[in-house]
């Protein structure tokens, strides 16, 4: 792998050539880490890592959490639906936002990690609305390959994080049934069905049902962390959840966008990395300045 490239920030992306997002591409083709699905997050990494939920192209938003990852010791992890129903003032929004996160994520290969979530694993399980592949035509230029090769890249991230203290994180949940021993194994080539277990299971307090997963529950969760010994699990994907402790404050579910801040506000989440965890309130939840607003459109 070549040296870590510097990461555009998101008004550079925006005034790049066609010619110019094809050497973006190729730079972070030949420095975005290849993640297996399930990466243990080591010991000591840093203090805490700041974690978004979906993002959904606010590269606004994403720009908060960034700030915070920059300002301390500090890892940046992001749960997933980094693309698709970008704000009106974000330009194509889906695409910046992935080029930005895939930029730091090649900077900062030891702290900078993207889960992915059902968005970012639609070449699999398709999602809709897809507004990635319209988003590059209309900036720059119907090249199909640009499509292939950014989703390629976003790929790479993994299906869910542990850490040494006792927490889990994925888009939307994790492995159920009989798991295998060790547990660790159920993310060995995951087929569709345990794909989207991990990327598409709502929970089971939403009231959203997409249908593609099961929706999970206490005796689910419970049956999860006694398997793996965690303690609790930090998720997107359920836009009516976000910031409410679930489950004897086990759960909480994040999301770091304006499309969804309607139901609980544009919010990311400091995890703390060195101390056993308990709960989520263990956690410091913060409303980001974004909430609330509108920008000039770039």
């Amino acid at each position: 792998m070549s040296a870590p490239i510097r990461p555009l920030e998101p008004a550079e992306i925006l005034s790049l050539t066609a010619r110019g997002l094809d050497a973006l591409l190729d730079r972070l083709e030949s420095s975005v880490p290849r993640r297996p699905s399930l990466v243990p997050l080591p010991a000591g990494v840093a203090d805490s890592a700041w974690v978004f939920g979906d993002s959904h192209g606010d590269w606004r938003s994403t720009g908060e959490v960034v700030r915070r990852y920059r300002a301390g010791d500090h890892g940046l992890i992001g749960l997933g639906d980094y693309i698709d129903r970008a704000p009106a003032d974000c330009g194509p929004g889906s695409a910046t936002n992935a080029l930005y996160l895939l930029g730091l994520a090649a900077a900062d290969p030891d702290r900078v990690f993207l889960l992915q979530g059902n968005h970012e694993t639609t070449r699999r399980l398709p999602v809709l609305p897809h507004d990635l592949p319209r988003e590059l035509d209309r900036q720059w230029g119907g090249d199909p390959r640009r499509y292939d090769r950014l989703l390629a890249l976003l790929e790479r991230g993994p299906l869910a994080i542990t850490t040494a203290n006792g927490a889990y994180l994925a888009h939307a949940g994790f492995p159920r049934g009989p798991l295998p021993t060790p547990w660790v194994d159920a993310f060995r080539a995951p087929d569709d069905a345990r794909l989207a277990e991990i990327v598409w299971a709502e929970c089971d307090a939403s009231r959203v049902r997409r249908g593609a997963a099961p929706a999970w529950g206490a005796r689910d969760l419970d049956r999860f962390l006694e398997q793996s010994g965690l303690a609790l699990v930090l998720r997107g994907h359920d836009p009516d959840l976000t910031g409410r402790p679930l489950y004897a404050a086990r759960c909480l579910t994040l999301h770091t966008c304006r499309f969804y801040e309607r139901y609980g506000g544009v919010i990311a989440a400091e995890l703390p990395l060195r101390t056993p965890l308990r709960s989520v309130a263990e956690l410091k939840v913060e409303r980001l300045s974004t909430e609330g607003r509108s920008f000039g459109v770039p």
